[in-house]
């Protein structure tokens, strides 16, 4: 018999505040503001009760009710959790930086990534930070994912963004445009191919993904026409994956990929550099998309969008990615736990494909189409 550890034992979900002048506490408290949630897993919001109090009173959610904390062990089933850093009186700017945002950004993650380490949660949600004033002695990285992948001693990550069935990838990362094409290599693009390959077997239950690969040049460089590194770098990496068995194809000219409708034929793509895969990827995602980091032994997921300085603090801000990254991260889990089960007995992997199908690993889609 297959155990269901993760729908016997209650999921912890981490969830950093990010920035707490932008929308952070508006769509953590409108995405967990429904029971049913609390069915699914026990959420710990790691952040300042007191700036959770103002938002509360702030956005007039009266019927949103939390339970204050010191450490994970003291978390409430059936309840929102707060994980309190500090009582002192902080101030609020919403829509500004400010110093003391950043602190306490950056300590809402310490405390969240020394306990997911130590196993008292399970998975970490991430809210949104904002890159620069969060910098300092202790966060000296562009961002959550190298962040995440220095504590967690992982040279190479990948940044995935998911909406669905719609899954893409970049190659490079938060570096700028014009060190793009000497950043690119055929090792650095095969490592990546493979962590998306991984993912999407062990992460997203696809026994054979087929992943698409996009080309760096316009027309995917017309044959060296209009640059070199598609024939030379890109298309080598990508015979080489289908030597190897996988199901990789490619280098597709971005443009018409996405226009003509082919990025539907794939379970995911890779894009070479990050505006190459977000600005379709959003624009397709509909402010429904999570930004998932494969590679690291821990679930992590955030909502697709930044601080939205110019709507906080105004009751404008849309709870769907946020919601969206909760689903994913205990999705993911779930799926995690199964593989390796499978692993440990694979004479039950024909079980556990059926299972990965079943309404119990699924009730995370039910809950979508309720609530949207």
């Amino acid at each position: 018999m297959i155990k269901q550890q993760g729908k016997d034992r209650k999921i912890k979900v981490g969830i950093t505040h990010g920035d707490l002048n932008g929308v952070s506490y508006e769509v953590i408290i409108k995405a967990l503001n429904d029971n049913r949630m609390l069915e699914m897993f026990t959420p710990v919001i790691y952040g300042l009760s007191k700036i959770l109090s103002y938002n509360r009173k702030n956005f007039n959610f009266n019927d949103f009710n939390y339970k204050i904390i010191n450490e994970v062990h003291q978390a409430y089933n059936q309840k929102v959790n707060i994980l309190n850093l500090s009582n002192d009186e902080i101030r609020i700017d919403f829509g500004k930086s400010t110093p003391v945002a950043g602190e306490f950004a950056y300590r809402a993650l310490e405390k969240a990534v020394t306990d997911l380490k130590d196993k008292k949660i399970d998975v970490l949600v991430t809210a949104p930070i904002n890159k620069y004033n969060i910098q300092s002695q202790d966060f000296q990285f562009p961002g959550h994912t190298e962040f995440l992948a220095q504590r967690f001693n992982q040279k190479t990550l990948l940044m995935l963004m998911v909406n669905d069935n719609l899954r893409i990838g970049t190659v490079t990362g938060h570096i700028p445009l014009n060190q793009v094409s000497a950043t690119l290599s055929e090792e650095l693009i095969n490592e990546k191919l493979i962590l998306l390959h991984n993912s999407l077997v062990k992460d997203f239950g696809i026994s054979r993904p087929k992943i698409a690969v996009l080309g760096l040049n316009p027309h995917a460089g017309e044959k060296g026409l209009i640059g070199n590194e598609d024939e030379h770098i890109i298309l080598p990496t990508v015979i080489n994956a289908k030597k190897s068995g996988h199901l990789v194809f490619g280098p597709f000219a971005a443009d018409g990929f996405f226009g003509s409708g082919e990025h539907t034929k794939f379970d995911a793509i890779l894009a070479m550099y990050h505006d190459q895969g977000l600005i379709p990827f959003k624009t397709l995602a509909s402010g429904n998309g999570v930004n998932y980091t494969a590679g690291l032994p821990i679930v992590r997921t955030s909502p697709a969008h930044g601080t939205a300085y110019a709507k906080a603090g105004k009751n404008l801000a849309s709870p769907k990615s946020m919601r969206q990254a909760l689903y994913l991260a205990v999705d993911i889990h779930r799926k995690r736990l199964l593989f390796e089960e499978a692993n440990r007995d694979p004479l039950q992997s024909g079980l556990i494909r059926e299972f990965l199908n079943s309404k119990h690993v699924n009730e995370v889609e039910e809950m979508k189409r309720v609530q949207d």
